[in-house]
């Protein structure tokens, strides 16, 4: 189907029509190589594009040579740079090692990159069917057919909202770092990926180019060794040079480029992964505060040589004594000391405080939730509440619940108990309505209350594939 092409019109970085040709690396020009330049000024630009989203990172922080002394986030990396490229055309037209189709969680043809599935043939859109979908922010592999690829790495892209901001920046950086892992775990070492969004989920095309490069940097950072080419392809006039204005912030080339990065780049960069720091949910560790120990005012008073030997034995217990109480109450912090409660025992004070508040406007219990957090219920209450739950859950199609694998049965205990696993790594409220889920939870409990069970949970470091006791 496909056939070689000249490397002059491979490296002038437009398609021909059909798009019937292959290209190679070696007439793709290299980032290191490539005489691209930082352009201020969009040439041919898709009418579709809008600059009011963020502004310019070249020219919103001021002067170039403004660097204060600061160290560069983003220093000089010749090997790095060495496996950058930039190319002007579909992914599938190269020949590396795997391709990457932005697609959505059904993983269907009708939603994945514009001409994929025509290209590779009916055996891709066959072989994806049969995965079972793929979550936002995840990534699977499968054979890449009638293409010069070996693979084709599917993703799937998050929707975009402003309020959620942080959020979708995080899933999309996942998109990019799991592409590239999946591209390892497979002993396969080059890679062409296109913009990982689509307009119908609304990400600005500015800000997903500096989380699609930043986090190709980083992860490079730490695997430069087992990767050899990620090939960043555009198919507009206005992704090409949104490409070219940032590459050198993230990738520069000379000390120039670096020094000017250091005064254009973001404010947040991201972390060592390239994922969006949220500082409101730092985990924030004090040093314990230092206090004096007040030595005792009084003098020990003088006792009869008779009774010497007598307070010699009790003085070892006295100063215990001491470390035991005050000693320790110095140096510990009573937040930390909060924390040392039976949870028991916390639960049912903050139950009485919200007994003491019942006066309220309670929005649990109008929306048919019943007093979630407040006293037990009597059981009564809680007989007639799960009944209302098991009624509605069993009235309901709950299978999108099941299929993201936040809980389901993993078989059986070594006591022959049945086992629920939870995987806490696959809760992620912005996939998920929290009251359906409540719904299936009480569902896939309502066989084994009756008896006793186990319950495994699993917080991070979990895949989609299912866990069996």
């Amino acid at each position: 189907m496909y056939r070689p092409v000249a490397t002059a019109a491979a490296t002038g970085g437009v398609p021909t029509d059909n798009g019937d040709y292959v290209v190679t690396l070696d007439q793709v020009p290299r980032w290191n190589d490539a005489e691209i330049r930082s352009s201020l000024e969009y040439e041919n630009e898709d009418p579709s594009f809008s600059k009011s989203f963020l502004s310019d990172p070249l020219t919103s922080h001021g002067e170039e040579s403004g660097t204060n002394g600061l160290a560069s986030r983003f220093p000089v990396d010749h090997e790095i740079n060495s496996k950058i490229y930039l190319w002007r055309g579909q992914p599938w037209n190269l020949e590396v090692d795997a391709v990457v189709n932005s697609t959505n969680e059904n993983m269907d043809e009708v939603h994945s990159s514009q001409g994929l599935h025509a290209a590779a043939g009916p055996g891709l859109a066959e072989e994806c069917a049969t995965l079972g979908g793929c979550r936002t922010g995840m990534a699977k592999v499968t054979n890449a057919y009638d293409l010069p690829a070996r693979r084709v790495i599917h993703t799937v892209g998050p929707k975009y909202a402003v309020k959620y901001h942080s959020a979708a920046e995080n899933a999309l950086s996942h998109c990019y770092r799991s592409c590239l892992e999946l591209l390892i775990e497979n002993g396969l070492r080059s890679i062409a990926m296109g913009c990982i969004y689509t307009e119908a989920k609304n990400y600005p095309r500015e800000p997903a180019a500096h989380v699609a490069i930043r986090t190709v940097r980083r992860l490079l950072e730490k695997q430069k060794d087992k990767i050899t080419a990620v090939v960043f392809c555009t198919s507009t006039s206005s992704d090409t040079e949104i490409y070219k204005r940032l590459l050198p912030l993230y990738l520069p080339r000379d000390k120039h480029e670096e020094a000017v990065a250091i005064s254009k780049l973001p404010a947040d960069v991201g972390d060592e992964n390239g994922e969006t720091i949220n500082h409101e949910r730092k985990i924030r560790i004090k040093p314990l505060p230092k206090k004096v120990i007040p030595k005792p005012s009084q003098s020990p008073a003088e006792v009869p040589a008779s009774d010497v030997g007598l307070v010699q034995r009790s003085v070892p217990v006295q100063i215990l004594e001491y470390r035991n109480s005050s000693y320790l109450d110095t140096y510990l912090d009573p937040a930390f000391m909060s924390l040392m409660k039976d949870p028991d025992q916390r639960r049912q004070e903050q139950w009485e405080k919200t007994a003491q508040a019942q006066g309220g406007w309670n929005c649990a219990k109008m929306l048919g939730f019943g007093d979630i957090g407040g006293p037990p219920l009597s059981a009564a209450e809680e007989y007639s509440l799960h009944s209302r739950y098991l009624a509605k859950a069993n009235s309901l199609n709950l299978s999108e619940i099941a299929e993201m694998k936040i809980l389901y049965r993993g078989g059986v205990d070594s006591e022959g108990r049945p086992v629920m696993v939870v995987v806490g790594a696959h809760f992620l409220l912005r996939c998920l309505e929290l009251e359906r889920f409540i719904l299936y939870v009480v569902k896939e409990f309502e066989p084994l209350i009756q008896k006793p069970y186990t319950i495994v949970y699993f917080h991070s470091a979990a895949s989609l594939q299912v866990i069996i006791a």
